[in-house]
């Protein structure tokens, strides 16, 4: 798979780099971004964390906005961050264009409904097809670790949980924690999975936890000042299925803070240093 660059600029004596590839699981040209601290240019083999972004999204929401590259270039991290659904012509989309299905909502599943399945398989590109292509072409070893925000943070619970061994740490900002029994996970499955509710469950993160035998710590914030929190994240139905499961979850309640990227710059440094502790340790 060869790679394309986008564009280079220099960050905090890094590298934050966009690449454009064409995508076998996907179908399509896809773009990634991917940070590289200073220690990659001294041969080290560095531990790598995977982004996944939220609803209308792209790679670049978090690269510019979360702040994270400092910390990272301290930590040693590389972070790499796809984009959140398939992109280009012939790819199908809300025929209204609704943001939170079609393009910019991948909801890092597999679909099997038409026309949706051609395109939309986001779970198989995160969890094979991008990571394969960043250990042949990155300074990376074998530590991975996963995190998300929003629909992204749906998609890092659901990656980890269902891949056991694959990540070493995992982390999210305001997941849609429970999507089977939410307005926006319950159009994206319907419309992407087909209408048997049974097959949602193995992509809802409060149904996975129950069974899952990696028992990876997980560090969730949420703000209590977010306008989806009733609604769409439901944080307390896995919190409440991780407790059952006596899976170790720490789920912080931030006073004031809202669903916006002010919100996970306030609190990105944490979670870098959580993703180190157990990518480095």
């Amino acid at each position: 798979m060869s790679l394309e660059i986008v564009s280079s600029n220099k960050s905090f004596g890094g590298w934050h780099k966009r690449y454009k590839h064409r995508s076998s699981s996907l179908n399509c040209d896809m773009v990634f971004a991917v940070y590289l601290p200073p220690q990659a240019e001294q041969g080290a083999r560095l531990p790598v964390l995977y982004w996944l972004s939220g609803l209308t999204c792209t790679d670049e929401n978090f690269m510019q906005k979360a702040g994270a590259h400092r910390l990272a270039a301290e930590l040693g991290l590389i972070i790499v961050a796809p984009d959140t659904s398939p992109r280009g012509e012939g790819v199908a989309d809300d025929a209204n264009g609704a943001y939170d299905f079609g393009l910019g909502a991948g909801f890092y599943l597999n679909a099997t409904q038409q026309p949706w399945a051609k395109h939309y398989r986001m779970y198989d590109y995160v969890v094979d097809e991008l990571p394969a292509l960043i250990e042949a072409n990155f300074p990376v070893s074998d530590r991975r670790g996963i995190a998300g925000h929003s629909m992204g943070g749906h998609g890092a619970l659901v990656c980890a949980l269902k891949n056991p061994g694959r990540y070493q740490s995992l982390s999210a900002f305001a997941p849609i924690a429970n999507p089977m029994n939410c307005p926006w996970g319950e159009k994206a499955f319907s419309n992407y999975l087909g209408e048997d509710r049974s097959r949602w469950r193995e992509w809802d993160a409060s149904v996975l936890i129950l069974d899952a035998t990696q028992k990876l710590p997980i560090l969730i914030d949420q703000g209590d000042r977010d306008d989806f929190l009733v609604n769409q994240l439901k944080p307390e139905a896995l919190q409440a299925a991780a407790s059952a499961a006596s899976h170790p979850l720490q789920l912080r309640l931030q006073p004031g803070y809202d669903h916006s990227y002010y919100f996970i710059a306030s609190f990105i440094d944490d979670h870098l240093r959580h993703h180190a502790q157990f990518l480095k340790g």
